[in-house]
């Protein structure tokens, strides 16, 4: 399997028969969704690519392409009284949560429908609109994935609802010695740390 970052929330994954477009972004002028992938939204109150030859926006279970995907119930950062989608996808042989806008605080029934995560993609933009650097630290020790993916911060191209903190205050709060910057991450069997790693994806 193989993770992209496109910049805001959204992640691309592929495999060799999949792939999955998360809270696609306008970033670049245009979505980069298209009638081959399978399209997941964590907010939907924000506008994404459509056109995707399947939908997931809700929580539910979920399989397609052999990518088995759980939507968890949430609430939104900035609006308790709207709901946000976490999702737990089983692909390729690994386990990824995707956070989105989530609250902050994850009950223990949410952190168990998450299970042993592989890979983490989390915001870490803060300003109220998202997980600030504390809170998604939190929620990482909480979790314990292999892998985490830092997505939703400071960026001169795009345009965020609410401006967003630059990456280097999260690095600082959750004090990674184990960090690693790539512009694809290529995932194989048994190549995982002992300890959790920190990934930066440079946005494609």
């Amino acid at each position: 399997m193989e993770i992209r970052y496109f910049g805001a929330n959204c992640v691309k994954l592929t495999t060799k028969k999949a792939s999955i477009i998360v809270d696609d972004t306008k970033d670049k002028g245009a979505y980069i969704t298209t009638a081959k992938d399978i399209a997941i939204q964590t907010n939907k109150a924000l506008s994404y690519g459509e056109g995707a030859v399947f939908e997931i926006q809700s929580p539910g279970e979920y399989e397609v392409s052999e990518v088995a995907v759980t939507g968890i119930a949430s609430t939104l950062h900035h609006d308790p009284d709207k709901q946000s989608v976490i999702y737990s996808l089983h692909i390729d042989g690994f386990s990824v949560a995707i956070i989105g806008h989530t609250e902050a605080q994850l009950d223990e029934a949410k952190l168990e429908k998450l299970g042993v995560v592989d890979v983490l993609i989390i915001p870490v933009g803060g300003h109220g609109y998202t997980l600030d650097a504390v809170e998604a630290t939190k929620l990482i020790k909480e979790i314990e994935p292999k892998i985490v993916i830092p997505t939703h911060y400071e960026d001169s191209s795009v345009t965020y609802e609410m401006p967003q903190a630059p990456l280097e205050e999260f690095l600082k709060t959750y004090g990674a010695s184990d960090t690693e910057t790539l512009d694809v991450l290529k995932l194989k069997d048994a190549m995982f740390p002992e300890k959790t790693q920190l990934v930066i994806l440079n946005k494609q």
